[in-house]
C-alpha cells in the first residue's frame, strides 16, 4: 500500500506492507503481520533468517496469539463458520525487513456493512496487543505521547460497496518542515529488549533511506 495525503500544509507519506481489512462484496481479507527480521546479505542468509525466525518460539507464539485476535475480530462481522486462515506463516519479504504474514478470510453477514467490518477489526491486533482493550489501556498509561497518525489507518471506499485499508506503519509525517517517523515491535513475556530495538531500527531505516533519496534528487 502506497499512498501520499496532503492535508493542508501537512502531508502523510507511507509504505505499509500491512491489510487492515479488504470488503470486497462480502468477501472479508484481513492480513495480520507479526514476526520480523533483517535482510541478509545473500540469498543464503536472508533463507536462514526467514526459517530462523518462522522456528522462534516467541516469534511463533506472538503470531499465532494476533491470528486467534485477528479470527476473533473477524468473527464479529462474518457468517457463523465462514472464518478461516488461507495462509499460515508464510514470509513476506521487503527491501529492508522480511515478515511472517497469515491470510484470513471470512464472509461478511448480509444485515452489515463494509464500515461494520472495519469497526470490528480496528484498531488492528498486531500493533495493540491483546487483550486489546487492555492493551490499550496499558499503552496510553506508558506512551509518552500519542501516535498520531502511527498505527492507525488510512483506506479508499467506492461507490460499489467495496473498502480496502492498511495500516499505518511504515509512514512518514510532514508538518511544519519535519519529518517524524515512528517504528514499534510487539513486546511479549520473553522479549530481548535489544533483539526489539534492533527491530524497530530495522523497520524505520527504509523510511530514512527514502529521505536521503529524496534530498539527492534520486
Amino acid at each position: 500500500y502506497m499512498y501520499f495525503l496532503r492535508l493542508g500544509d501537512d502531508a502523510i507519506i507511507g509504505a505499509s506492507p500491512e491489510m487492515l481489512v479488504r470488503s470486497h462484496g462480502q468477501r472479508l481479507d484481513y492480513r495480520p503481520i507479526a514476526g520480523t527480521r533483517k535482510r541478509g546479505a545473500t540469498d543464503a542468509e536472508d533463507w536462514m533468517l526467514g526459517e530462523e525466525m518462522r522456528n522462534d518460539e516467541k516469534e511463533v507464539a506472538e503470531h499465532t496469539m494476533l491470528v486467534d485476535l485477528g479470527r476473533n475480530d473477524l468473527g464479529r462481522v462474518s457468517d457463523y463458520g465462514s472464518v478461516g486462515v488461507e495462509e499460515l506463516m508464510t514470509i513476506e519479504r521487503y527491501s529492508h525487513v522480511q515478515h511472517l504474514v497469515t491470510s484470513l478470510r471470512g464472509r461478511l453477514r448480509d444485515e452489515l456493512d463494509r464500515f461494520h467490518a472495519l469497526a470490528a477489526c480496528f484498531p488492528a491486533g498486531t500493533v495493540t496487543g491483546a487483550p486489546k482493550i487492555r492493551a490499550m489501556e496499558i499503552i496510553r498509561e506508558l506512551e509518552p505521547g500519542t501516535r498520531g497518525v502511527y498505527a492507525g489507518a488510512v483506506l479508499y471506499v467506492d461507490y460499489a460497496d467495496n473498502l480496502d485499508s492498511c495500516i499505518a506503519i511504515r509512514t512518514i509525517e510532514l508538518r511544519d518542515g519535519v519529518a517524524t517517523i515512528q517504528a514499534g515491535a510487539g513486546i511479549v513475556a520473553d522479549s530481548v529488549p535489544e533483539r526489539e530495538y534492533e527491530e524497530c531500527v530495522s523497520k524505520a531505516r527504509a523510511l530514512f533511506r527514502a529521505i536521503e533519496l529524496a534530498e539527492t534528487g534520486l
